[in-house]
C-alpha cells in the first residue's frame, strides 16, 4: 500500500514537471535583447513599426 502511494506521488510530480516544461516552452518571451530569432516569439509591435516606417 505504501509503495503504491509513493509511486503515485512520484508520478504526479513527474507529470507536474512535464506540464510546467511544456507550459514554459509555449510562453512568449517579453524581452529579447539579442534579436537573433531563436525564441520564436513574434513581436507584432516591431512589425507594425517597420510597416509604418516604410509607409505601408
Amino acid at each position: 500500500m505504501i509503495q503504491e502511494i509513493l509511486v503515485g506521488i512520484l508520478f504526479a510530480g513527474a507529470l507536474a514537471y512535464a506540464g510546467q516544461a511544456i507550459y514554459k516552452q509555449f510562453q512568449a518571451k517579453n524581452s529579447c535583447a539579442t534579436g537573433c530569432g531563436k525564441c520564436g516569439a513574434v513581436d507584432f509591435k516591431k512589425i507594425e513599426a517597420e510597416l509604418k516606417s516604410k509607409g505601408l
